[in-house]
Protein backbone atom coordinates (compact mmCIF):
# COMPACT_ATOMS: atom_id res chain seq x y z
CA UNK A 1 0.00 0.00 0.00
CA UNK A 2 0.98 3.59 -0.56
CA UNK A 3 -0.04 5.88 2.25
CA UNK A 4 -0.52 9.63 2.05
CA UNK A 5 -0.87 12.17 4.83
CA UNK A 6 -3.17 15.14 4.20
CA UNK A 7 -3.03 18.06 6.65
CA UNK A 8 -6.43 19.40 7.80
CA UNK A 9 -6.08 23.06 8.70
CA UNK A 10 -8.69 25.26 10.40
CA UNK A 11 -9.77 28.64 9.15
CA UNK A 12 -12.32 31.24 10.10
CA UNK A 13 -15.50 30.40 8.20
CA UNK A 14 -15.98 33.74 6.47
CA UNK A 15 -12.33 33.83 5.39
CA UNK A 16 -12.32 30.59 3.42
CA UNK A 17 -12.54 32.33 0.04
CA UNK A 18 -9.60 34.62 0.87
CA UNK A 19 -7.63 31.58 2.05
CA UNK A 20 -8.35 29.75 -1.20
CA UNK A 21 -7.32 32.86 -3.13
CA UNK A 22 -4.03 32.91 -1.21
CA UNK A 23 -3.22 29.33 -2.15
CA UNK A 24 -4.24 30.06 -5.73
CA UNK A 25 -1.62 32.81 -5.75
CA UNK A 26 0.93 30.22 -4.59
CA UNK A 27 0.08 28.03 -7.59
CA UNK A 28 -2.38 25.65 -5.92
CA UNK A 29 -5.46 24.38 -7.74
CA UNK A 30 -8.77 24.39 -5.88
CA UNK A 31 -10.20 20.90 -6.30
CA UNK A 32 -13.10 21.36 -3.88
CA UNK A 33 -14.82 24.37 -2.36
CA UNK A 34 -18.07 24.54 -0.44
CA UNK A 35 -19.48 27.24 1.80
CA UNK A 36 -22.57 25.41 3.07
CA UNK A 37 -23.73 23.56 5.03
CA UNK A 38 -20.20 24.13 6.33
CA UNK A 39 -17.06 25.69 4.88
CA UNK A 40 -14.56 23.24 3.42
CA UNK A 41 -11.91 23.48 0.71
CA UNK A 42 -9.22 21.33 -0.85
CA UNK A 43 -6.20 22.85 -2.60
CA UNK A 44 -3.47 20.94 -4.40
CA UNK A 45 -0.09 21.75 -5.93
CA UNK A 46 1.61 18.71 -7.39
CA UNK A 47 1.90 16.14 -4.61
CA UNK A 48 1.00 18.66 -1.90
CA UNK A 49 -2.63 18.59 -0.78
CA UNK A 50 -4.12 20.74 1.97
CA UNK A 51 -7.67 20.54 3.26
CA UNK A 52 -9.22 23.50 5.06
CA UNK A 53 -12.29 23.49 7.27
CA UNK A 54 -14.24 26.44 8.61
CA UNK A 55 -14.67 27.36 12.27
CA UNK A 56 -17.00 30.22 13.12
CA UNK A 57 -15.05 31.59 16.09
CA UNK A 58 -11.53 30.75 14.93
CA UNK A 59 -9.02 33.53 15.70
CA UNK A 60 -6.24 33.86 13.08
CA UNK A 61 -4.17 36.00 15.46
CA UNK A 62 -3.74 33.10 17.88
CA UNK A 63 -3.36 30.32 15.30
CA UNK A 64 -0.59 27.76 15.77
CA UNK A 65 -1.72 25.46 12.95
CA UNK A 66 1.09 24.41 10.67
CA UNK A 67 2.47 21.73 8.39
CA UNK A 68 5.85 21.01 6.83
CA UNK A 69 6.46 20.54 3.12
CA UNK A 70 9.76 18.95 2.07
CA UNK A 71 11.04 19.83 -1.39
CA UNK A 72 14.12 19.40 -3.56
CA UNK A 73 13.93 23.01 -4.80
CA UNK A 74 13.19 25.36 -1.92
CA UNK A 75 14.74 28.33 -3.70
CA UNK A 76 12.53 27.74 -6.74
CA UNK A 77 9.37 27.44 -4.67
CA UNK A 78 10.21 30.55 -2.69
CA UNK A 79 10.69 32.53 -5.90
CA UNK A 80 7.48 31.13 -7.41
CA UNK A 81 5.44 31.87 -4.27
CA UNK A 82 6.77 35.43 -4.07
CA UNK A 83 6.02 36.06 -7.74
CA UNK A 84 2.49 34.68 -7.36
CA UNK A 85 1.79 36.78 -4.28
CA UNK A 86 3.09 39.93 -5.94
CA UNK A 87 0.86 39.31 -8.95
CA UNK A 88 -2.18 38.68 -6.75
CA UNK A 89 -1.68 41.38 -4.11
CA UNK A 90 0.36 43.96 -5.99
CA UNK A 91 3.16 43.52 -3.44
CA UNK A 92 4.96 40.77 -1.56
CA UNK A 93 3.35 40.60 1.90
CA UNK A 94 6.04 40.15 4.56
CA UNK A 95 4.12 41.22 7.68
CA UNK A 96 0.67 40.58 9.10
CA UNK A 97 -1.70 38.12 7.44
CA UNK A 98 -1.07 36.76 4.90
CA UNK A 99 2.71 36.86 4.66
CA UNK A 100 5.75 35.06 3.32
CA UNK A 101 9.05 34.94 5.16
CA UNK A 102 12.65 34.94 3.96
CA UNK A 103 14.75 31.96 2.95
CA UNK A 104 17.11 30.89 5.71
CA UNK A 105 19.67 28.17 6.29
CA UNK A 106 18.62 26.81 9.67
CA UNK A 107 21.10 25.41 12.17
CA UNK A 108 19.12 22.16 12.36
CA UNK A 109 20.03 21.21 8.82
CA UNK A 110 17.36 22.62 6.50
CA UNK A 111 17.02 25.59 4.21
CA UNK A 112 13.48 26.84 4.64
CA UNK A 113 10.90 29.61 4.49
CA UNK A 114 7.46 30.12 6.02
CA UNK A 115 4.26 31.16 4.27
CA UNK A 116 1.24 32.06 6.42
CA UNK A 117 -2.26 32.25 4.96
CA UNK A 118 -4.96 34.84 5.82
CA UNK A 119 -6.32 32.71 8.64
CA UNK A 120 -2.98 32.07 10.35
CA UNK A 121 -1.96 28.62 9.06
CA UNK A 122 1.79 28.46 8.51
CA UNK A 123 3.22 26.30 5.75
CA UNK A 124 6.90 25.58 6.34
CA UNK A 125 8.75 24.69 3.16
CA UNK A 126 12.20 23.20 3.55
CA UNK A 127 15.03 21.34 1.88
CA UNK A 128 17.65 19.28 3.69
CA UNK A 129 21.17 20.71 3.65
CA UNK A 130 23.86 18.05 3.30
CA UNK A 131 23.80 14.51 4.62
CA UNK A 132 25.16 14.93 8.13
CA UNK A 133 22.95 14.81 11.18
CA UNK A 134 22.70 18.43 12.43
CA UNK A 135 23.25 19.46 16.00
CA UNK A 136 20.19 20.37 18.04
CA UNK A 137 21.46 23.91 18.45
CA UNK A 138 24.82 25.61 17.85
CA UNK A 139 26.98 26.38 20.85
CA UNK A 140 28.89 29.40 19.55
CA UNK A 141 27.47 32.58 21.09
CA UNK A 142 26.21 34.41 18.02
CA UNK A 143 25.18 31.37 16.00
CA UNK A 144 23.16 30.21 18.98
CA UNK A 145 21.58 33.65 19.36
CA UNK A 146 20.52 33.59 15.70
CA UNK A 147 19.14 30.08 16.13
CA UNK A 148 17.14 30.97 19.23
CA UNK A 149 15.91 34.33 17.94
CA UNK A 150 14.68 32.66 14.74
CA UNK A 151 12.77 30.10 16.80
CA UNK A 152 11.25 32.76 19.04
CA UNK A 153 10.26 34.98 16.11
CA UNK A 154 9.01 32.44 13.57
CA UNK A 155 7.96 29.38 15.54
CA UNK A 156 6.67 31.00 18.75
CA UNK A 157 5.95 34.47 17.33
CA UNK A 158 7.43 35.83 20.54
CA UNK A 159 8.87 39.00 19.02
CA UNK A 160 9.84 40.71 22.31
CA UNK A 161 11.66 37.54 23.37
CA UNK A 162 13.53 37.35 20.05
CA UNK A 163 14.46 41.03 20.28
CA UNK A 164 15.83 40.54 23.80
CA UNK A 165 18.08 37.69 22.64
CA UNK A 166 19.56 39.76 19.82
CA UNK A 167 19.96 42.93 21.86
CA UNK A 168 21.84 41.03 24.56
CA UNK A 169 24.47 39.55 22.24
CA UNK A 170 24.90 42.74 20.22
CA UNK A 171 25.76 44.54 23.48
CA UNK A 172 28.40 42.04 24.60
CA UNK A 173 31.75 43.69 25.29
CA UNK A 174 33.96 40.60 25.51
CA UNK A 175 32.82 38.94 22.27
CA UNK A 176 32.12 40.25 18.80
CA UNK A 177 30.18 38.62 15.95
CA UNK A 178 31.75 38.11 12.55
CA UNK A 179 30.65 40.66 9.91
CA UNK A 180 28.26 38.08 8.42
CA UNK A 181 26.76 37.29 11.82
CA UNK A 182 26.41 40.99 12.57
CA UNK A 183 24.47 41.57 9.36
CA UNK A 184 22.27 38.55 10.05
CA UNK A 185 21.54 39.69 13.61
CA UNK A 186 20.84 43.29 12.62
CA UNK A 187 18.54 42.33 9.74
CA UNK A 188 16.59 39.95 11.94
CA UNK A 189 16.36 42.63 14.66
CA UNK A 190 15.13 45.16 12.12
CA UNK A 191 12.60 42.65 10.83
CA UNK A 192 11.34 42.04 14.38
CA UNK A 193 11.13 45.79 15.07
CA UNK A 194 8.95 46.20 11.97
CA UNK A 195 6.67 43.38 13.12
CA UNK A 196 6.37 45.14 16.49
CA UNK A 197 5.50 48.41 14.76
CA UNK A 198 8.66 50.19 15.93
CA UNK A 199 9.61 51.85 12.66
CA UNK A 200 12.35 54.01 14.15
CA UNK A 201 14.19 51.04 15.66
CA UNK A 202 13.69 49.05 12.46
CA UNK A 203 15.17 51.85 10.35
CA UNK A 204 18.18 52.21 12.66
CA UNK A 205 18.98 48.49 12.69
CA UNK A 206 18.55 48.09 8.93
CA UNK A 207 20.73 51.11 8.20
CA UNK A 208 23.36 49.71 10.55
CA UNK A 209 23.20 46.37 8.74
CA UNK A 210 23.62 48.00 5.36
CA UNK A 211 26.75 49.82 6.56
CA UNK A 212 28.63 46.66 7.65
CA UNK A 213 31.56 46.18 5.24
CA UNK A 214 31.57 42.72 3.64
CA UNK A 215 34.01 41.05 1.31
CA UNK A 216 32.70 39.28 -1.81
CA UNK A 217 32.93 35.96 0.02
CA UNK A 218 31.09 37.39 3.04
CA UNK A 219 28.38 38.84 0.80
CA UNK A 220 27.75 35.35 -0.56
CA UNK A 221 27.59 33.91 2.96
CA UNK A 222 25.11 36.63 3.96
CA UNK A 223 23.06 36.48 0.74
CA UNK A 224 19.78 35.52 2.43
CA UNK A 225 20.08 38.27 5.05
CA UNK A 226 21.00 40.81 2.36
CA UNK A 227 18.00 39.78 0.27
CA UNK A 228 15.79 40.23 3.33
CA UNK A 229 17.41 43.60 3.98
CA UNK A 230 16.40 44.68 0.48
CA UNK A 231 12.81 43.56 1.07
CA UNK A 232 12.54 45.34 4.40
CA UNK A 233 13.97 48.59 3.13
CA UNK A 234 11.56 48.43 0.21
Amino acid sequence: MTEKTIPLLPCRTELIQSVVDFYTALGFETTHLQKSPYAYAVVERGAVELQLYGMKDYDPATSHSSCYVLTEDVDGLHAAFRAGLKAAYGRIPTRGLPRIGPLKDMSYGVRQFLATDPTGNTIRVGQAIGDEEPATAPKETFARALHMADLFADSKQDYPGAAKIIDRVLNLEDERPTPVQRVQLLVLRGDIAQRLGDTEAARARLEEASSVPLSTEEQEAARDALARLGDLRG
